[in-house]
């Protein structure tokens, strides 16, 4: 029987497929579909396990960053329509094309270099910056853009005009008002030209607070990972976290009083005490500046205890006092427990958002492993 990771990103698919159900059954009421963002290796939680679990609840699209996303996912055997929109002005976009991926156009020059590396005819989704000032044809060159897309003629199939919000987790902040007024005029101008292409806006918090956004297609990202897009915690959100980063407890040995533990010493034991050393460092997305205030915790055996000392490439030391603690238990360094860890608590100590947390799981010592549980 093999033994069990000493490093895992475990992925609770059935935690997927609730959220999406729930995302993609709000859109729905809308008259909306869903297209769940795998992005980023499905925001490390692996793209192929999650766009499978993610199909299955109800969503009917895929989106991804780059063209090498979109192609993973169909060597996998997926068939769904998939998204795929942040790419270089010199990127060769026949495979993409032959595979049937729809594409975000953003300029006559991005236009220009589809039409050059394909013959085949190409989805196009436009896409119109409406105040994120990222990726996105400025209003100005709205017309200019339309008249390259329709000079193409019938090498092109206009999907989708759509864009990206700079404030949704904000939902009455005013730009998101103008960002769906923009998004309306440059559909209407598309409109004009006789293309007949659906609209999207909305990302999770969007697809959360504000149906008016839903238009006729939603796309979720975080949420379906789990991570509440406004921030409330575990017990209180809807959303069920899929991730549980954990490793198997390396070495238990029993210290003295006064000995300086890790690196520099930052911490000396106050006691005689029992340590567990946990392999899981920087090297693996456990961020050394975590434990700098010392409030770095970890779950393991039965109780949240206390990282003591300085994150290390490769480890951290736990505090577990006088409890029994055996080598081979699983410490939990964040996942779905209500009392915590969670992503979100990595977050709030490092000043960040749970997007990094999840994303930043990573290096060949961390085993992805799935569940239905």
């Amino acid at each position: 029987m093999a033994p069990l990771p000493r490093l895992e990103a475990h992925i609770d698919l059935a935690a997927i497929r609730h959220n999406v159900a729930l995302l993609s059954g709000a859109a729905a009421e809308s008259g909306a579909a869903t297209m769940v963002v795998v992005k980023a290796d499905g925001y490390g939680h692996g793209a192929v396990a999650v766009s499978r679990a993610a199909l299955a609840a109800g969503a009917t699209w895929l989106g991804v960053c780059t063209l090498e996303e979109a192609l993973e996912l169909r060597a996998a055997g997926i068939t769904a329509p998939i998204l795929s929109w942040l790419h270089l002005a010199d990127e060769d976009f026949g495979p993409a094309a032959e595979a049937g991926i729809d594409l975000s156009v953003s300029s006559e020059r991005h236009l220009a270099r589809i039409l050059a590396t394909t013959d085949r005819r190409v989805r196009l989704h436009l896409k119109i910056d409406t105040g994120l000032s990222r990726n996105g044809c400025p209003p100005a060159d709205w017309p200019a853009l339309l008249d390259a897309v329709e000079k193409a003629g019938d090498q092109v199939e206009v999907v989708a005009v759509w864009s990206h919000l700079a404030y949704a987790d904000q939902p009455d902040h005013p730009s998101v008002d103008r960002a769906l007024a923009r998004l309306n005029e440059a559909w209407e101008l598309a409109r004009a030209r006789g293309f007949t292409p659906i609209r999207h806006l909305a990302n999770s918090a969007a697809t959360m607070t504000r149906r008016d956004l839903h238009l006729d297609l939603v796309r979720p990202g975080i949420a379906v990972y789990g991570l509440d897009p406004l921030d409330r915690p575990v017990p209180e959100s809807p959303l069920r976290p899929a991730m549980e980063f954990r490793a198997r407890v390396a070495l238990v040995k029993r210290v003295p009083a006064g000995e300086g533990v890790s690196y520099g010493h930052e911490h000396t034991t106050e006691r005689e005490t029992t340590l567990a050393l946990v392999p899981a460092g920087y090297a693996d997305g456990v961020p050394r500046l975590l434990n700098a205030g010392g409030r770095m915790r970890v779950r393991l055996a039965g109780r949240v205890r206390p990282v003591v000392g300085r994150v290390c490439m490769d480890q951290v030391v736990v505090d577990c006092g006088d409890d029994e603690v055996h080598e081979g238990d699983t410490a939990v360094l964040f996942g779905a427990h209500a009392e915590g860890p969670t992503a979100q608590d990595w977050a709030t100590e490092l000043g960040t958002i749970h997007y990094e947390v999840a994303t930043g799981v990573h290096g060949t010592r961390v085993r992805r492993t799935y569940s239905e549980e």
